[in-house]
């Protein structure tokens, strides 16, 4: 098991690397003219391509069918595992209070997934507009500051020792 977990770490590193790599190729050999402001609050290949004077087609056409397609495959099997591990429970778990506990866990993990995923994809599925940038912007917020923001506040949460802290500061302070 420790082997299939370090093969599919380095599997994911691998394809990140070479990932970052090719959109970092492709965007040196395009030239930049004008402005070198991007509209996002971080840099990102979509709107450093806004920038470039020339063709980009074929960035264009990586930044939507590679990166859609890493970002769709990890999505899918993630949904894959989630649908794994319900059915198991369905047929393996004969105690109701058991089935509930885990479903209530699998339930908070998939919000995270789908607030991560969706709008990761929207942003790298869909052609790029000047409309679309406010929307795209909104999206990276979605997946790179309110999902890490949720998911230590969601699994924090779940845990007994902190909700009895909890509960006994709220009775403290009333």
């Amino acid at each position: 098991m420790n082997q299939v977990c370090i093969q599919m770490a380095v599997t994911v590193w691998i394809i990140g690397f070479f990932h970052a790599l090719l959109h970092s190729v492709m965007t040196s050999r395009l030239n930049f003219c004008g402005s070198n402001q991007i509209n996002h609050f971080f840099c990102d290949v979509k709107p450093l391509l806004k920038l470039a004077c020339g063709n980009t087609e074929l960035n264009q056409w990586l930044v939507n069918n590679v990166t859609g397609t890493i970002a769709t495959g990890s999505c899918f099997l993630t949904f894959l595992s989630y649908f794994y591990i319900i059915v198991y429970l369905f047929f393996k778990t004969h105690s109701c209070s058991m089935l509930r506990k885990a479903l209530s866990t699998c339930a908070s993990h998939f919000v995270v997934v789908v607030l991560f995923y969706v709008p990761g994809v929207f942003v790298y599925i869909h052609p790029a507009s000047s409309s679309s940038m406010d929307q795209d912007q909104i999206s990276a917020i979605m997946y790179s500051v309110v999902t890490p923001v949720l998911n230590p506040l969601i699994y924090t949460l779940r845990n007994k020792e902190v909700k009895g802290a909890l509960r006994r500061v709220i009775s403290r302070s009333q």
